[in-house]
């Protein structure tokens, strides 16, 4: 009978010591998943969440409900035309513009951090840095588009071959829905894996960048004409400054005639809404795999876009329009249903995600983790924002007021935003905000300084303000479908 008790107290300590190993097994936390989904040329008020009644967003909107949501994101600049270019090189290092440009090679990026952290990396959709920075991001791939601008409708895309290097590139049908079909199968394919590792998986939209071609089922979605003029709509920008003639503003004529600008809009609004449908469907693979509740989402886009407003088209300057982008988070360790009103920069998000995500805080970035603001430990990161465009114009702005100055001109602007969120009355030379435009302008070249920007404030030889509309001529692209030829170019010039 001892021996039996003996024997049974030795059998109940082993189990007693499974149980407990198993305990502490289960309580060891479940890394999340990363899914971002990056759009390009968004304004910050293409969106239903952001209080825009016009547009029909709704899968986009609910990841708001799910997560948080901040108003005050914001692109930091470019150094060409090609905004884009430095805003995902910002993006995926972490770092500010005069600090990577827009080069990647020989960057860390985030998924780097990622990959080093035990996640499977995906890539997708389109790369505007170097061949060999996405080859030494990601681990996996599919439809990868190498470039800038493109036709929505013949977009040329990449895999990885067998030897993980991007192969030659294929035309493989309509940019977003290829895109969101390579982000699913991805999805599919790690949860059919039974693997227990995370995953970071990064889905850049070609749209709803120009061209104004929306897939051929959202065509007039929008009727032309339906939708209103921009509240800073002007038919010319009212004064010159870099380059009036950069090849986003060539899309239509001077003046910008309403009619034109509405039937922009109602493009641009359909490629949105189309976009939302296929990020619909992503997150329903996600749920429908049981990834959901685990998955950390970011939406985002890399830079805004004018379409009217303030007489231009494109993202080439820095009124709001321009730089404020949306930014969503949702997943473990975000509130629900919140807005964040903080001044925060795209490339914050890398060490926001880190965070989150568990994982070591990166020690080479210039971006500052959102989580604290996330979490109610803190209301911000930053006290005002700088940004900047070539050589040719800065702005600073806080959270009432912003500075934009254009040396070549000799020509500062200053706006109220609190009054004045359109951004119509420079207060510029009223002497009754002296004191505020001297202070933003020390807070403009502290920046300079912090930021290592060494543009002159006012250049040598001063530029006229004046310019003739009438002289500026244009004419399509290589990358205009026959769709925008006919609409935009053919019948408003005939």
């Amino acid at each position: 009978m001892k021996s039996k008790l003996r024997i049974f107290g030795i059998g109940t300590t082993l189990l007693l010591s499974l149980i407990c190993q198993l305990g502490v097994a289960q309580q060891k936390p479940i890394k999340p998943n990363v899914l971002f989904l990056f759009a390009d040329d968004q304004r910050a008020d293409a969106l239903g969440v952001s209080g825009n009644p016009y547009i029909q967003t709704p899968n986009i909107d609910q990841l708001a409900s799910d997560g948080s949501r901040f108003e005050n994101a914001y692109v930091m600049g470019g150094n060409h035309g090609a905004v884009c270019a430095a805003s995902r090189a910002m993006l995926l290092s972490g770092k500010s513009l005069f600090h990577v440009y827009d080069k990647l090679k020989d960057e860390r990026t985030m998924p780097m951090d990622f990959a080093q952290a035990g996640y499977s990396t995906f890539g997708t959709g389109k790369w505007h840095n170097e061949k060999e920075a996405f080859e030494a991001s990601f681990q996996h791939a599919k439809n990868v588009y190498l470039g800038g601008m493109a036709d929505h409708y013949s977009l040329a895309m990449r895999d990885y071959d067998e030897n993980g290097k991007l192969g030659e590139p294929t035309n493989r049908g309509y940019s977003t829905e290829v895109f969101a079909a390579g982000a699913i199968e991805f999805i599919k394919d790690h949860a059919k894996s039974g693997t227990d590792k995370p995953f970071f998986a990064y889905v850049a939209f070609t749209a709803p960048h120009d061209p104004y071609s929306p897939e051929a089922n959202y065509i007039n979605h929008y009727p032309d004409g339906s939708l209103p003029l921009p509240g800073n709509y002007k038919p010319y920008h009212p004064f010159a400054f870099d380059n009036l003639m950069v090849r986003d503003e060539l899309l239509t004529d001077w003046p910008r005639k309403p009619e034109v600008i509405q039937m922009i809009l109602s493009d641009y609004y359909a490629l949105v809404t189309h976009l939302d449908t296929q990020i619909g469907k992503i997150i329903q693979t996600l749920k429908d795999n049981n990834l959901y509740d685990n998955t950390i989402i970011v939406y985002a886009a890399d830079n805004g876009l004018a379409a009217g407003s303030h007489g231009l088209l494109g993202k080439q300057s820095l009124y709001e329009h321009s730089t404020n982008v949306p930014m969503i988070i949702k997943g473990p360790g975000v509130p629900k249903n919140e807005t964040f009103d903080a001044m925060v920069y795209l490339y914050d998000l890398y060490p926001t995600l880190s965070e989150l995500a568990g994982l070591p805080k990166p020690t080479q970035v210039d971006g500052k983790s959102l989580a604290p603001i996330l979490s109610g430990k803190s209301a911000g990161v930053r006290n005002s924002l700088f940004t900047a465009y070539r050589y040719t114009v800065r702005a600073v702005r806080t959270p009432e007021w912003k500075l934009i100055r254009y040396p070549e001109r000799d020509y500062t602007q200053l706006f109220n935003l609190k009054n004045d969120p359109l951004e119509l009355n420079n207060l510029a030379e009223n002497t009754e905000y002296s004191s505020t435009k001297d202070e933003l302008m020390n807070s403009l070249k502290d920046w300079q300084k912090a930021s290592g920007d060494t543009a002159a404030l006012t250049t040598k030889a001063i530029k006229p303000l004046e310019y003739d509309p009438a002289k500026l001529t244009r004419k399509p692209d290589q990358w205009q479908p026959e769709y925008t030829l006919k609409r935009y170019f053919e019948n408003i010039e005939n």
